[in-house]
């Protein structure tokens, strides 16, 4: 029986302080003695290189190779270490690309090493396997007062969950206790191609309702705030509840909507969010049960493509208690989603809705990647997706946008890295 020329799998870790250069000489070994590449990883912690080598060679360049390898890893000071691996190990290996892979991103206003504990336990628990760890967020100032007030980390898995019920509301919890917020998605290029994101308005992009703010100036405040965490709470139909509260507002001379307008609190993050969707190329609407004359104020300060909200009927300068058209509830923002991603070409999938309340949930439900946003507990747990801790720009790290792809240039493009490592080959995790 004739004899393989390349029947040699051998993986080589390499560790030591990086600097230029040193994998360009260490590749330049296994170019000399032709060997093939089955893949590679390479990381960089605070200037210390983690470089993996899974190649394949003949049995009698083997003994050159690891020879030569060994010499050039001393003549860079880098340490070297082999492990060679068989056949059928590698060929479980390749079989297992074809798992579900995942990407689960934790935002917090800190991370500790507890958070990335409970992740990585309640994921083996359910079999899912770590292929890889990156920082999304800028490398970290020592003193306080320098930091961002932000922090995530993102981990690629792959495999397939024993229960993927158990472990989403395991997330939950952990994420509840451990104050801090989990994305868990399913990796497809649907999650690379978001295009279309659909935003609630009141206590999502702004921080608070803005009927509320329109009731105190009635003086009808109390009355109108009660109905209105009812709707939100799912306890009352939202166009009932809506109908109540503008009849409640009878009267109320047009001109305070102005004053309103100019004083309205934005939510933290949602300039960065929403000029860096722009800059990446995103629609943006909002899709509110609010009104249009505090929308189109938003879209005149921010990069805003859609406006769709409710009219309050005036006469004679005053609110009649009554609105024009059709309620903009939970019903019509699904529709209206669905309408934009259509006119724009945008698949489903590639959509992103943000929103906080009950009615909320249906576009939250549809859209590609639906999002709680310092939602009610009802909202957080169907939503799925939910941000809680930090501001509307922890949604960036949701997309698996960088920081590094955001900041250091203002002019350039975000991008999300187009070929994460593939999850280093190795022996076991």
């Amino acid at each position: 029986m004739e004899k393989s020329t390349h029947n040699k799998l051998i993986l080589v870790n390499i560790t030591g302080d990086d600097r230029p250069g040193v994998t360009a000489q260490l590749m330049g070994v296994l170019a000399k003695h032709n060997a093939f590449v089955l893949d590679i990883g390479q990381a960089d912690i605070h200037n210390h290189l983690n470089l993996g080598i899974l190649f394949q060679t003949c049995d009698e360049c083997s003994g050159n190779l690891l020879k030569d390898l060994l010499f050039k890893g001393y003549e860079l000071d880098v340490q070297i270490r082999f492990t060679p691996i068989e056949e059928d190990e590698y060929t479980r290996w390749v079989e297992a690309q074809g798992k579900n892979r995942y990407i689960i991103t934790i935002v917090a206003r800190k991370i500790t090493a507890e958070m990335i504990q409970a992740i990585a336990e309640e994921s083996a628990q359910q079999g899912l396997n770590i292929d890889s760890i990156k920082r999304l967020t800028g490398r970290i100032p020592l003193k306080e007062t320098q930091r961002r007030p932000l922090a995530s980390v993102e981990f690629s898995m792959r495999g397939t969950p024993k229960d993927k019920e158990a472990l989403q509301q395991a997330y939950l919890d952990s994420s509840a206790r451990l104050n801090m917020d989990i994305s868990f998605q399913r990796e497809s290029m649907f999650r690379r191609m978001r295009r279309l994101i659909c935003f609630d308005m009141d206590s999502t992009l702004i921080q608070t309702e803005c009927i509320d703010e329109l009731a105190i100036k009635a003086g009808v405040g109390d009355e109108v705030k009660a109905i209105t965490e009812s709707a939100m709470r799912g306890e009352i139909d939202f166009t009932e509840s809506f109908r109540r509260r503008v009849a409640l507002l009878k009267g109320l001379d047009v001109s305070v909507m102005q004053g309103i307008a100019e004083n309205l609190p934005i939510t933290e993050g949602a300039g960065r969010l929403l000029r860096t969707l722009k800059m990446i190329g995103f629609k943006i609407a909002v899709l509110s049960g609010g009104f249009t004359f505090f929308g189109n104020y938003l879209k005149g300060k921010f990069p805003i493509d859609y406006v769709y909200a409710n009219e309050l009927e005036v006469e004679d300068g005053k609110l009649t208690g009554r609105y024009l058209g059709d309620v903009v509830d939970g019903r019509r923002k699904a529709e209206l989603l669905r309408l934009i991603a259509q006119v724009e070409g945008v698949d489903l999938m590639q959509t992103v809705a943000v929103g906080d309340g009950a009615n909320d949930l249906p576009m939250l439900s549809i859209a590609g990647l639906g999002i709680a946003f310092h939602a009610k507990p009802k909202v957080k747990v169907e939503a799925r997706q939910a941000i809680s801790t930090v501001g509307l720009d922890g949604i960036l790290y949701f997309l698996g946008y960088k920081d590094s792809h955001i900041e250091e240039d203002p002019q350039a493009t975000p991008t999300i890295e187009a070929g994460e490592v593939s999850g280093m080959w190795n022996t076991g995790k």
